[in-house]
């Protein structure tokens, strides 16, 4: 399956008022790990991601607005993947693996209500509508440079990749305290203005899933994941600060091979275009 491919059949959105869900929901044995590097996350099941935990598949990955309210997103997630029989399972039924990462936007004064937003965007997914990139879904209420005391364009990613037969497609919604820098490493924004200083502290995230059809497992993933920050550091100045969240899920569904190094090069391109993509719709 081609990149564009991987998240056309697997990712939807729910667009609010200044805010929004995201739900990428892989096929049933898709692999996942992920890692924290910000310092403020706003996270749902992170732990069981690590290489050393039990369980390996993940049912889906939520993005959302709302910070730890948005989180309620995945509760209607859940709700609805059980529903369909998917899930990890136990004597009593299914119990869907549902990961959350969330942005701070300005729906945390008056949420609405994330969990019913989840199952518009897991509808979404499962109906296969067209992904579309910018300030949509959980990227709707996303900005970025804060650290100038501004606030400059942010939203939702995609960009696609390729190593050898292996695709990966990169998800991302930039929501960071720092600036989304060209290529050559200028801010795309505002100029060179100096920082002001720790402004909109607590208020900033990127968060961000690579889904590639390559054959990993688990601590491939977590490495995977890892380079997916790499992109994060090339493409956002400052990254991973004290007052982000920042967060990154890799899934691989399973059906081709690949090198993994070749991968992880290829995955870190792919999620610095997908910050830049982000803000293109600016």
């Amino acid at each position: 399956m081609s990149a564009p491919q991987l998240l056309s059949a697997y990712a939807g959105h729910w667009t609010g008022d200044g805010t929004g869900v995201t739900a990428i929901v892989p096929p049933a044995g898709t692999v996942g790990s992920g890692e924290v590097r910000g310092g403020a996350p706003a996270t749902r099941e992170f732990e069981l991601l690590a290489p050393t935990r039990l369980v390996s598949s993940v049912s889906a990955v939520v993005l959302s607005g709302g910070s730890a309210f948005g989180l309620a997103a995945g509760d209607g997630v859940m709700r609805g993947l059980r529903a369909r029989g998917a899930g990890f399972e136990t004597p009593l039924g299914p119990v869907p693996i549902v990961v959350g990462m969330s942005i701070f936007d300005g729906s945390v004064g008056d949420p609405p209500p994330f969990a019913d937003a989840g199952v518009a965007a897991l509808d979404a997914a499962l109906r296969g509508e067209p992904f579309v990139s910018g300030a949509v879904g959980a990227g709707t209420g996303a900005t970025t440079g804060k650290w100038r005391s501004r606030l400059d364009p942010g939203g939702l990613g995609v960009a696609f990749g390729s190593a050898g037969s292996a695709s990966v497609a990169a998800v991302v919604v930039v929501n960071a305290w720092g600036d989304v820098l060209s290529p050559s490493g200028s801010p795309l924004f505002g100029g060179s203005s100096g920082p002001a200083g720790v402004s909109s502290p607590f208020q900033n995230t990127t968060v961000g899933v690579l889904l590639t059809d390559a054959r990993l497992g688990k601590s491939d993933c977590f490495l995977l994941a890892q380079s997916g920050h790499t992109g994060y550091a090339r493409a956002i100045h400052p990254a991973h600060s004290r007052y982000d969240g920042d967060a990154v899920v890799a899934l691989a569904t399973g059906a081709a091979d690949a090198d993994l190094d070749l991968l992880r090069a290829c995955a870190t391109e792919t999620m610095a275009s997908a910050i830049r993509n982000a803000v293109s719709h600016a």
